[in-house]
């Protein structure tokens, strides 16, 4: 299953909300989120700087990844940047493929 970075910047609301419910309660909530799209909760920190959370998730595809960001930031209490992540194979598999381009001299 594809991987994602998810960065999350928690709003004044979801800093309240965090403050409010605590940790715990937060992490228990986006497990729940991401479980019933048929994906896994890898990992969550918290940070100190820009992003408030970080997160790791297998999720099927990134449609599904696209379906999280949207519902999640449409209640208003942080707001995301998502990134797939590429994993060996990915990697390899990428680099094996023939692309055909040109450069030009300036």
């Amino acid at each position: 299953m594809p991987k994602f970075l998810i960065q999350a910047s928690y709003t004044v609301d979801g800093l309240k909300a965090l403050k409010r419910e605590h940790a715990l309660n937060r992490m228990s909530a986006v497990k729940e989120a991401v479980t019933s799209i048929g994906g896994k909760l890898d990992a969550m920190y918290w940070a100190l700087g820009e992003d408030e959370a970080i997160l790791i998730l297998d999720l099927p595809d990134a449609e599904t990844a696209a379906a999280l960001s949207i519902h999640v930031g449409a209640a208003g209490l942080v707001r995301t940047k998502t990134i797939r992540l590429l994993n060996l194979k990915d990697m390899e598999d990428a680099l094996s493929k023939a692309i055909q381009y040109r450069v030009d001299a300036v």
